[in-house]
Protein backbone atom coordinates (compact mmCIF):
# COMPACT_ATOMS: atom_id res chain seq x y z
CA UNK A 1 0.00 0.00 0.00
CA UNK A 2 1.51 3.58 -0.44
CA UNK A 3 3.87 4.35 2.17
CA UNK A 4 2.50 6.26 5.04
CA UNK A 5 -0.94 4.48 4.85
CA UNK A 6 0.86 0.83 4.90
CA UNK A 7 2.28 1.85 8.24
CA UNK A 8 -0.68 3.47 9.43
CA UNK A 9 -2.52 0.32 8.54
CA UNK A 10 -0.27 -1.95 10.60
CA UNK A 11 -1.24 -0.05 13.36
CA UNK A 12 -4.95 -0.18 13.07
CA UNK A 13 -4.53 -4.16 12.77
CA UNK A 14 -2.70 -4.02 15.85
CA UNK A 15 -5.30 -2.03 18.29
CA UNK A 16 -8.09 -4.31 16.62
CA UNK A 17 -5.47 -7.10 18.42
CA UNK A 18 -5.03 -5.33 21.23
CA UNK A 19 -7.90 -3.14 21.73
CA UNK A 20 -8.18 -3.06 25.74
CA UNK A 21 -4.81 -2.31 25.96
CA UNK A 22 -4.95 0.09 23.55
CA UNK A 23 -7.69 2.03 25.66
CA UNK A 24 -5.64 1.44 29.19
CA UNK A 25 -2.95 3.30 27.58
CA UNK A 26 -5.28 6.30 26.11
CA UNK A 27 -6.27 6.58 29.71
CA UNK A 28 -2.92 6.78 31.01
CA UNK A 29 -2.12 9.42 28.49
CA UNK A 30 -5.21 11.91 28.87
CA UNK A 31 -4.60 11.58 33.21
CA UNK A 32 -1.02 12.60 32.70
CA UNK A 33 -1.77 15.73 30.62
CA UNK A 34 -4.87 16.21 33.01
CA UNK A 35 -3.25 16.21 36.41
CA UNK A 36 -1.99 19.86 36.17
CA UNK A 37 -5.19 21.74 34.90
CA UNK A 38 -7.71 22.74 37.41
CA UNK A 39 -10.41 20.36 36.56
CA UNK A 40 -7.39 17.70 37.22
CA UNK A 41 -6.32 19.23 40.86
CA UNK A 42 -9.73 19.29 41.41
CA UNK A 43 -10.77 15.69 41.35
CA UNK A 44 -6.97 14.46 42.17
CA UNK A 45 -6.51 13.22 38.85
CA UNK A 46 -2.75 12.40 39.82
CA UNK A 47 -3.95 9.78 42.11
CA UNK A 48 -6.22 7.65 39.81
CA UNK A 49 -4.54 4.69 38.55
CA UNK A 50 -7.32 2.05 37.87
CA UNK A 51 -10.12 2.37 34.91
CA UNK A 52 -12.73 1.51 38.67
CA UNK A 53 -10.63 4.67 40.42
CA UNK A 54 -11.30 6.94 37.29
CA UNK A 55 -15.05 6.23 37.25
CA UNK A 56 -15.22 6.40 40.94
CA UNK A 57 -13.36 9.88 41.62
CA UNK A 58 -14.45 11.99 38.03
CA UNK A 59 -18.29 12.33 37.65
CA UNK A 60 -20.45 12.40 34.43
CA UNK A 61 -20.88 15.52 32.48
CA UNK A 62 -22.61 16.46 30.03
CA UNK A 63 -22.59 20.19 28.05
CA UNK A 64 -25.28 21.69 30.38
CA UNK A 65 -23.02 20.76 33.33
CA UNK A 66 -19.54 21.42 32.02
CA UNK A 67 -20.72 24.47 30.41
CA UNK A 68 -18.89 26.36 33.23
CA UNK A 69 -15.59 24.92 32.28
CA UNK A 70 -16.16 26.30 28.76
CA UNK A 71 -17.11 29.43 29.44
CA UNK A 72 -13.34 30.20 31.86
CA UNK A 73 -11.93 28.78 28.58
CA UNK A 74 -13.54 30.80 26.24
CA UNK A 75 -12.97 33.83 28.79
CA UNK A 76 -8.99 32.90 28.21
CA UNK A 77 -8.16 31.31 31.05
CA UNK A 78 -5.72 28.12 31.30
CA UNK A 79 -5.11 24.95 32.18
CA UNK A 80 -8.80 24.80 32.68
CA UNK A 81 -9.24 21.21 31.89
CA UNK A 82 -7.14 21.13 29.74
CA UNK A 83 -3.33 22.33 29.66
CA UNK A 84 -2.65 26.02 28.29
CA UNK A 85 -5.19 28.30 26.80
CA UNK A 86 -7.53 26.55 24.38
CA UNK A 87 -8.01 28.88 21.18
CA UNK A 88 -10.20 26.89 19.13
CA UNK A 89 -14.12 26.18 19.34
CA UNK A 90 -16.07 24.24 17.34
CA UNK A 91 -19.27 25.55 17.37
CA UNK A 92 -22.16 22.96 16.95
CA UNK A 93 -26.59 23.25 18.29
CA UNK A 94 -28.57 22.93 20.96
CA UNK A 95 -28.61 21.56 24.23
CA UNK A 96 -31.77 21.74 25.82
CA UNK A 97 -30.26 25.41 27.38
CA UNK A 98 -27.78 26.87 24.76
CA UNK A 99 -28.87 28.00 21.71
CA UNK A 100 -25.28 26.74 20.42
CA UNK A 101 -22.86 24.82 22.07
CA UNK A 102 -18.82 25.50 22.15
CA UNK A 103 -16.61 22.53 22.44
CA UNK A 104 -13.37 23.07 23.41
CA UNK A 105 -10.82 21.78 20.67
CA UNK A 106 -6.88 21.41 21.72
CA UNK A 107 -3.45 21.33 18.76
CA UNK A 108 -3.05 18.34 20.32
CA UNK A 109 -6.71 16.85 19.53
CA UNK A 110 -7.04 18.60 16.28
CA UNK A 111 -3.96 16.80 15.48
CA UNK A 112 -3.82 13.34 16.74
CA UNK A 113 -7.99 13.03 17.16
CA UNK A 114 -9.71 14.96 14.39
CA UNK A 115 -6.79 15.20 11.18
CA UNK A 116 -5.77 11.47 12.07
CA UNK A 117 -9.41 10.41 11.39
CA UNK A 118 -9.27 12.05 7.95
CA UNK A 119 -6.00 10.56 6.77
CA UNK A 120 -7.28 7.01 8.16
CA UNK A 121 -10.21 7.65 5.94
CA UNK A 122 -7.87 7.35 3.04
CA UNK A 123 -6.11 4.61 4.57
CA UNK A 124 -8.85 2.33 5.39
CA UNK A 125 -10.56 3.20 2.13
CA UNK A 126 -7.19 2.30 -0.16
CA UNK A 127 -7.47 -1.31 2.10
CA UNK A 128 -10.66 -2.06 1.32
CA UNK A 129 -10.19 -0.68 -2.76
CA UNK A 130 -7.10 -1.37 -3.73
CA UNK A 131 -7.56 -0.36 -7.45
CA UNK A 132 -8.83 3.01 -6.11
CA UNK A 133 -7.17 5.96 -7.74
CA UNK A 134 -8.61 8.68 -5.49
CA UNK A 135 -5.26 9.63 -4.81
CA UNK A 136 -4.91 10.68 -8.28
CA UNK A 137 -6.95 13.78 -7.49
CA UNK A 138 -8.32 16.36 -5.28
CA UNK A 139 -10.99 15.99 -2.67
CA UNK A 140 -13.97 19.27 -2.68
CA UNK A 141 -14.34 19.79 0.96
CA UNK A 142 -18.24 21.45 1.70
CA UNK A 143 -17.14 23.21 5.20
CA UNK A 144 -18.78 26.33 7.57
CA UNK A 145 -17.22 29.55 8.31
CA UNK A 146 -15.52 30.48 11.68
CA UNK A 147 -14.68 33.67 13.57
CA UNK A 148 -12.47 35.29 16.19
CA UNK A 149 -13.48 36.50 19.21
CA UNK A 150 -11.31 37.25 22.33
CA UNK A 151 -8.19 35.45 20.73
CA UNK A 152 -10.15 32.50 19.65
CA UNK A 153 -11.10 30.65 16.53
CA UNK A 154 -14.90 29.78 16.70
CA UNK A 155 -16.96 27.99 14.03
CA UNK A 156 -17.79 25.08 12.19
CA UNK A 157 -15.63 21.74 12.59
CA UNK A 158 -14.46 21.90 9.30
CA UNK A 159 -13.87 25.57 8.96
CA UNK A 160 -11.59 25.49 12.00
CA UNK A 161 -9.74 21.94 10.40
CA UNK A 162 -9.48 23.65 6.95
CA UNK A 163 -7.89 26.70 8.58
CA UNK A 164 -5.33 25.25 10.61
CA UNK A 165 -4.20 22.84 8.11
CA UNK A 166 -4.25 25.19 5.32
CA UNK A 167 -0.37 25.03 4.66
CA UNK A 168 -0.61 21.54 3.87
CA UNK A 169 -4.69 20.39 2.94
CA UNK A 170 -4.43 22.85 0.07
CA UNK A 171 -2.16 20.07 -1.72
CA UNK A 172 -5.24 18.17 -2.21
CA UNK A 173 -8.33 20.05 -1.10
CA UNK A 174 -10.62 21.77 -2.97
CA UNK A 175 -11.69 24.61 -2.80
CA UNK A 176 -9.54 27.90 -2.19
CA UNK A 177 -9.74 28.54 1.53
CA UNK A 178 -11.23 31.60 0.96
CA UNK A 179 -14.24 30.38 -0.96
CA UNK A 180 -14.27 27.45 1.62
CA UNK A 181 -14.95 30.02 4.65
CA UNK A 182 -17.31 31.98 3.30
CA UNK A 183 -20.68 32.67 5.47
CA UNK A 184 -23.15 32.62 2.96
CA UNK A 185 -23.98 29.10 1.14
CA UNK A 186 -25.48 30.18 -2.11
CA UNK A 187 -22.35 32.65 -2.83
CA UNK A 188 -19.83 29.81 -1.96
CA UNK A 189 -21.78 27.29 -3.77
CA UNK A 190 -21.36 29.54 -6.91
CA UNK A 191 -17.38 30.12 -6.00
CA UNK A 192 -16.84 26.72 -6.23
CA UNK A 193 -19.23 25.97 -9.51
CA UNK A 194 -16.50 28.37 -11.11
CA UNK A 195 -12.98 27.27 -9.04
CA UNK A 196 -13.64 23.19 -9.67
CA UNK A 197 -15.35 22.37 -12.18
CA UNK A 198 -12.78 22.29 -14.21
CA UNK A 199 -10.36 20.47 -11.59
CA UNK A 200 -9.94 17.01 -11.45
CA UNK A 201 -12.20 15.60 -7.96
CA UNK A 202 -11.96 12.19 -7.55
CA UNK A 203 -13.72 11.99 -3.99
CA UNK A 204 -16.27 15.00 -2.18
CA UNK A 205 -16.63 15.49 1.53
CA UNK A 206 -18.91 16.59 3.97
CA UNK A 207 -22.43 16.50 5.19
CA UNK A 208 -25.43 14.84 2.96
CA UNK A 209 -27.96 17.78 2.55
CA UNK A 210 -25.16 20.40 2.10
CA UNK A 211 -23.48 18.21 -0.81
CA UNK A 212 -26.52 17.02 -2.70
CA UNK A 213 -27.50 21.18 -2.65
CA UNK A 214 -23.89 21.97 -4.03
CA UNK A 215 -23.66 19.08 -6.44
CA UNK A 216 -27.12 20.02 -8.00
CA UNK A 217 -26.10 23.23 -8.50
CA UNK A 218 -22.94 21.88 -10.55
CA UNK A 219 -25.16 20.39 -12.51
CA UNK A 220 -26.67 22.87 -13.41
CA UNK A 221 -24.25 25.33 -13.79
CA UNK A 222 -22.11 22.72 -16.32
CA UNK A 223 -25.60 21.82 -18.01
CA UNK A 224 -24.32 17.93 -17.44
CA UNK A 225 -26.74 15.08 -16.43
CA UNK A 226 -24.20 13.20 -15.03
CA UNK A 227 -21.45 14.32 -12.19
CA UNK A 228 -19.33 11.60 -13.91
CA UNK A 229 -18.94 13.58 -16.93
CA UNK A 230 -18.26 16.57 -15.16
CA UNK A 231 -15.46 15.15 -12.82
CA UNK A 232 -14.69 11.63 -15.08
CA UNK A 233 -12.35 10.38 -11.86
CA UNK A 234 -15.14 10.85 -9.09
CA UNK A 235 -15.12 7.63 -7.29
CA UNK A 236 -15.73 8.77 -3.59
CA UNK A 237 -18.38 10.58 -0.83
CA UNK A 238 -17.12 10.30 2.46
CA UNK A 239 -19.88 11.53 4.29
CA UNK A 240 -20.89 11.91 8.19
CA UNK A 241 -23.08 14.24 10.35
CA UNK A 242 -26.53 12.77 9.45
CA UNK A 243 -28.01 9.59 8.74
CA UNK A 244 -27.81 8.66 4.81
CA UNK A 245 -30.76 6.16 3.74
CA UNK A 246 -33.10 9.65 3.17
CA UNK A 247 -30.20 10.58 1.24
CA UNK A 248 -28.94 7.35 -0.95
CA UNK A 249 -31.54 7.72 -4.17
CA UNK A 250 -30.96 11.00 -4.44
CA UNK A 251 -27.68 10.96 -4.86
CA UNK A 252 -28.17 8.03 -6.93
CA UNK A 253 -29.68 10.49 -9.24
CA UNK A 254 -26.94 12.71 -9.46
CA UNK A 255 -24.57 9.25 -10.89
CA UNK A 256 -27.03 7.47 -13.80
CA UNK A 257 -23.90 5.94 -15.37
CA UNK A 258 -22.95 3.95 -11.78
CA UNK A 259 -22.34 3.60 -8.75
CA UNK A 260 -20.33 5.61 -6.28
CA UNK A 261 -18.69 4.44 -3.08
CA UNK A 262 -19.74 5.95 -0.53
CA UNK A 263 -17.71 5.98 3.25
CA UNK A 264 -19.70 6.64 6.14
CA UNK A 265 -17.74 8.35 9.54
CA UNK A 266 -18.41 9.38 13.15
CA UNK A 267 -17.15 12.66 13.07
CA UNK A 268 -18.32 14.96 15.73
CA UNK A 269 -17.09 18.48 17.10
CA UNK A 270 -16.27 16.23 20.31
CA UNK A 271 -13.83 14.03 18.39
CA UNK A 272 -13.63 11.60 15.42
CA UNK A 273 -14.29 8.11 16.62
CA UNK A 274 -15.64 5.58 13.84
CA UNK A 275 -15.16 5.07 9.87
CA UNK A 276 -16.62 2.48 7.52
CA UNK A 277 -14.01 0.11 7.04
CA UNK A 278 -15.84 -2.42 4.92
CA UNK A 279 -18.38 -0.48 3.05
CA UNK A 280 -20.63 -3.68 2.45
CA UNK A 281 -21.54 -3.27 6.16
CA UNK A 282 -23.95 -0.77 7.72
CA UNK A 283 -21.16 -0.54 10.53
CA UNK A 284 -18.34 1.30 11.61
CA UNK A 285 -15.30 0.54 13.23
CA UNK A 286 -14.90 2.04 16.42
CA UNK A 287 -11.26 3.98 16.65
CA UNK A 288 -9.13 3.64 19.69
CA UNK A 289 -5.72 5.19 19.27
CA UNK A 290 -6.91 8.67 18.75
CA UNK A 291 -6.49 9.54 22.67
CA UNK A 292 -10.21 9.09 23.29
CA UNK A 293 -10.95 6.75 26.44
CA UNK A 294 -14.46 5.17 25.91
CA UNK A 295 -17.47 4.51 28.47
CA UNK A 296 -20.72 3.49 27.64
CA UNK A 297 -23.84 3.75 29.50
CA UNK A 298 -27.08 1.21 29.14
CA UNK A 299 -29.54 3.28 31.85
CA UNK A 300 -27.20 3.36 35.32
CA UNK A 301 -24.54 1.34 34.21
CA UNK A 302 -21.49 2.84 32.94
CA UNK A 303 -18.95 -0.05 31.49
CA UNK A 304 -15.61 0.72 29.89
CA UNK A 305 -14.98 -1.33 26.15
CA UNK A 306 -14.43 -4.59 27.71
CA UNK A 307 -18.04 -4.67 29.34
CA UNK A 308 -20.01 -4.11 26.34
CA UNK A 309 -22.54 -6.49 24.72
CA UNK A 310 -23.63 -6.55 21.20
CA UNK A 311 -27.02 -5.73 20.38
CA UNK A 312 -27.44 -3.29 23.46
CA UNK A 313 -28.04 0.43 22.91
CA UNK A 314 -25.28 2.50 25.06
CA UNK A 315 -25.13 6.25 25.16
CA UNK A 316 -21.42 6.81 24.54
CA UNK A 317 -19.25 8.67 27.25
CA UNK A 318 -15.62 9.97 26.23
CA UNK A 319 -12.51 11.13 27.87
CA UNK A 320 -10.32 13.14 25.03
CA UNK A 321 -7.39 15.25 25.05
CA UNK A 322 -10.02 18.34 23.76
CA UNK A 323 -10.75 18.21 27.52
CA UNK A 324 -13.78 16.51 27.70
CA UNK A 325 -14.14 14.72 31.00
CA UNK A 326 -16.24 11.65 31.03
CA UNK A 327 -18.54 13.68 28.74
CA UNK A 328 -21.64 12.44 27.23
CA UNK A 329 -22.31 13.19 24.00
CA UNK A 330 -26.43 12.55 23.33
CA UNK A 331 -25.66 9.87 20.81
CA UNK A 332 -26.41 5.79 21.28
CA UNK A 333 -24.65 3.53 19.57
CA UNK A 334 -25.11 -0.23 19.31
CA UNK A 335 -21.84 -2.81 19.06
CA UNK A 336 -22.34 -5.38 15.99
CA UNK A 337 -19.39 -6.64 16.51
CA UNK A 338 -16.67 -6.89 19.84
CA UNK A 339 -13.90 -8.59 17.48
CA UNK A 340 -12.97 -6.16 16.25
CA UNK A 341 -15.21 -3.20 17.82
CA UNK A 342 -17.74 -2.28 15.64
CA UNK A 343 -20.53 0.09 16.38
CA UNK A 344 -23.53 1.68 14.28
CA UNK A 345 -25.02 4.60 15.39
CA UNK A 346 -28.62 4.45 16.78
CA UNK A 347 -29.79 7.39 17.72
CA UNK A 348 -29.97 10.33 20.60
CA UNK A 349 -30.50 10.05 24.24
CA UNK A 350 -33.36 13.14 23.96
CA UNK A 351 -35.88 13.39 21.52
CA UNK A 352 -34.57 15.39 18.32
CA UNK A 353 -34.67 15.54 14.42
CA UNK A 354 -31.94 15.93 12.21
CA UNK A 355 -32.10 14.63 8.77
CA UNK A 356 -30.61 17.69 7.08
CA UNK A 357 -27.88 18.71 10.11
CA UNK A 358 -30.16 20.99 11.89
CA UNK A 359 -30.35 19.02 15.28
CA UNK A 360 -33.06 20.47 16.38
CA UNK A 361 -33.76 19.08 19.73
CA UNK A 362 -37.33 18.72 21.79
CA UNK A 363 -36.96 21.83 23.92
CA UNK A 364 -36.34 24.24 20.76
CA UNK A 365 -39.76 23.19 19.74
CA UNK A 366 -41.45 23.31 22.81
CA UNK A 367 -40.06 26.78 23.48
CA UNK A 368 -40.79 27.64 19.82
CA UNK A 369 -44.48 26.75 20.43
CA UNK A 370 -44.88 28.58 23.44
CA UNK A 371 -43.15 31.71 22.33
CA UNK A 372 -45.62 31.97 18.76
CA UNK A 373 -48.66 30.56 20.48
CA UNK A 374 -48.11 33.93 23.00
CA UNK A 375 -47.72 36.13 20.67
CA UNK A 376 -50.78 35.09 18.30
CA UNK A 377 -53.04 34.19 20.75
CA UNK A 378 -52.98 30.33 19.14
CA UNK A 379 -52.94 27.56 21.45
CA UNK A 380 -51.60 24.30 20.38
CA UNK A 381 -53.13 21.50 21.40
CA UNK A 382 -50.95 18.59 20.14
CA UNK A 383 -48.45 18.29 17.14
CA UNK A 384 -45.56 16.32 15.90
CA UNK A 385 -42.88 17.07 13.15
CA UNK A 386 -41.11 15.04 10.38
CA UNK A 387 -39.11 15.70 7.87
CA UNK A 388 -39.96 16.54 4.09
CA UNK A 389 -37.21 15.26 2.19
CA UNK A 390 -35.30 16.53 -0.78
CA UNK A 391 -36.30 15.82 -4.42
CA UNK A 392 -34.96 17.00 -7.72
CA UNK A 393 -35.61 20.90 -7.69
CA UNK A 394 -36.88 20.77 -4.22
CA UNK A 395 -34.97 21.66 -0.85
CA UNK A 396 -35.96 19.48 2.37
CA UNK A 397 -38.02 21.11 5.40
CA UNK A 398 -39.65 20.36 8.42
CA UNK A 399 -43.72 19.46 8.01
CA UNK A 400 -45.50 20.15 11.49
CA UNK A 401 -48.49 18.15 11.59
CA UNK A 402 -50.57 20.38 14.40
CA UNK A 403 -54.21 20.22 15.86
CA UNK A 404 -55.17 24.03 17.22
CA UNK A 405 -57.42 24.09 19.81
CA UNK A 406 -57.70 27.46 19.45
CA UNK A 407 -56.49 28.97 15.82
CA UNK A 408 -54.12 31.45 15.02
CA UNK A 409 -55.94 34.46 12.68
CA UNK A 410 -53.54 33.70 10.25
CA UNK A 411 -52.24 30.41 9.95
CA UNK A 412 -49.51 31.33 7.17
CA UNK A 413 -48.75 33.70 9.60
CA UNK A 414 -47.96 31.45 12.58
CA UNK A 415 -45.61 29.20 10.67
CA UNK A 416 -43.40 32.01 9.36
CA UNK A 417 -42.92 32.94 13.10
CA UNK A 418 -42.81 29.48 14.34
CA UNK A 419 -39.77 29.04 11.70
CA UNK A 420 -38.23 32.17 12.45
CA UNK A 421 -38.45 31.46 16.04
CA UNK A 422 -36.65 28.34 15.57
CA UNK A 423 -33.45 29.63 13.71
CA UNK A 424 -33.23 32.50 16.79
CA UNK A 425 -32.97 29.38 18.99
CA UNK A 426 -30.90 27.31 17.41
CA UNK A 427 -27.99 28.01 15.31
CA UNK A 428 -27.45 24.65 13.30
CA UNK A 429 -31.45 25.38 12.22
CA UNK A 430 -30.95 28.62 11.07
CA UNK A 431 -27.75 27.52 9.45
CA UNK A 432 -29.32 24.81 7.30
CA UNK A 433 -32.49 26.88 6.76
CA UNK A 434 -30.50 29.63 5.24
CA UNK A 435 -28.94 26.79 2.83
CA UNK A 436 -30.59 23.73 2.37
CA UNK A 437 -34.06 23.45 4.09
CA UNK A 438 -37.32 25.91 2.42
CA UNK A 439 -39.29 26.93 5.48
CA UNK A 440 -41.29 24.72 7.71
CA UNK A 441 -44.84 23.89 6.96
CA UNK A 442 -47.78 23.86 9.10
CA UNK A 443 -50.81 21.07 8.04
CA UNK A 444 -53.80 21.29 10.46
CA UNK A 445 -55.69 18.63 11.33
CA UNK A 446 -58.95 18.60 13.09
CA UNK A 447 -59.72 18.61 16.63
CA UNK A 448 -59.89 15.17 18.42
CA UNK A 449 -57.34 13.71 15.67
CA UNK A 450 -54.30 12.85 17.90
CA UNK A 451 -56.21 11.36 20.56
CA UNK A 452 -58.56 9.61 18.74
CA UNK A 453 -55.41 8.16 16.78
CA UNK A 454 -53.40 7.11 20.17
CA UNK A 455 -56.17 5.25 21.22
CA UNK A 456 -56.45 3.17 17.85
CA UNK A 457 -52.58 2.55 18.55
CA UNK A 458 -52.74 2.00 22.30
CA UNK A 459 -50.46 4.73 22.63
CA UNK A 460 -50.26 7.42 25.23
CA UNK A 461 -47.51 9.81 23.65
CA UNK A 462 -47.42 11.53 20.50
CA UNK A 463 -44.05 11.54 19.09
CA UNK A 464 -42.77 15.03 18.62
CA UNK A 465 -39.79 14.99 16.69
CA UNK A 466 -39.05 11.88 13.72
CA UNK A 467 -36.25 11.03 11.47
CA UNK A 468 -38.68 9.64 9.14
CA UNK A 469 -42.36 10.58 7.88
CA UNK A 470 -44.01 7.08 9.68
CA UNK A 471 -46.34 8.96 12.34
CA UNK A 472 -47.22 11.88 9.62
CA UNK A 473 -48.52 9.76 7.23
CA UNK A 474 -49.72 7.13 9.84
CA UNK A 475 -51.89 10.31 10.84
CA UNK A 476 -52.51 11.07 7.70
CA UNK A 477 -54.24 7.98 6.60
CA UNK A 478 -56.19 7.49 9.90
CA UNK A 479 -57.92 11.13 9.13
CA UNK A 480 -58.77 10.31 5.48
CA UNK A 481 -59.97 7.46 7.03
CA UNK A 482 -62.12 9.14 9.48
Amino acid sequence: MHGWFGLRRREVERFKRFPIQTQQRMLAGVLARGAGTDFGRRYEIDRIETVGEFQSRIPLTDYDSFSGYVKQMLGGERDVTARGRVRLFARSSGTTSDRSKYIPVTRRGLWNDHLRGMRDVVTLYLAACPDSHVLEGKTLTLGGSCFVRNGATIGDLSALLMLETRAVSEWFRLPEIETALLPDFDEKVERICRECTGQNVTSFAGVPSWNLALMRRVLEYTGRDDLREVWPGLELFVHGGMGFAPYRRAFGELFPSGDIRYMETYNASEGFFAIADDMSRNDMLLMLDYGTFYEFRDGSTVVPLEGVECGRNYAMIITTSNGLWRYELGDTVEFTSTSPYRIRITGRTRQFINVFGEELVLDNAERAVAAVCARTGAVVEEYTVVPRYMSRGRKGAHEWVVEFSRRPDDAVEFARELDEELMMLNSDYEAKRRSTMEPLSVVEVPRGTFRRWLAAKGKNKVPRLSNDRRTADDLMEFVKLK
